[in-house]
């Protein structure tokens, strides 16, 4: 998922959504684990958009303390 579409997000979505990629990266690890998948270069692209949305996220926040302050 690219940074252009995370920032479309609200705030409620974008933390559904990253709960979301945390448990089909978790699936996708244990499936690995058991027997190799066919293409694992799918556990780096949700790794990437995990940290970009946790990138965004933190963004947020303190775009929010810096309103607030």
């Amino acid at each position: 998922m690219k940074q252009d579409v995370i920032k479309e997000f609200s705030l409620a979505e974008l933390k559904e959504r990253l709960e979301e990629e945390m448990k089909q990266l978790i699936k996708l690890k244990l499936n690995h684990a058991i027997s190799p998948l066919e293409n694992p270069n799918k556990i780096k692209s949700y790794r990437r958009t995990i940290a970009r949305m946790k990138t965004d996220l933190r963004k947020r926040q303190l775009e929010e303390q810096a309103k607030q302050a």
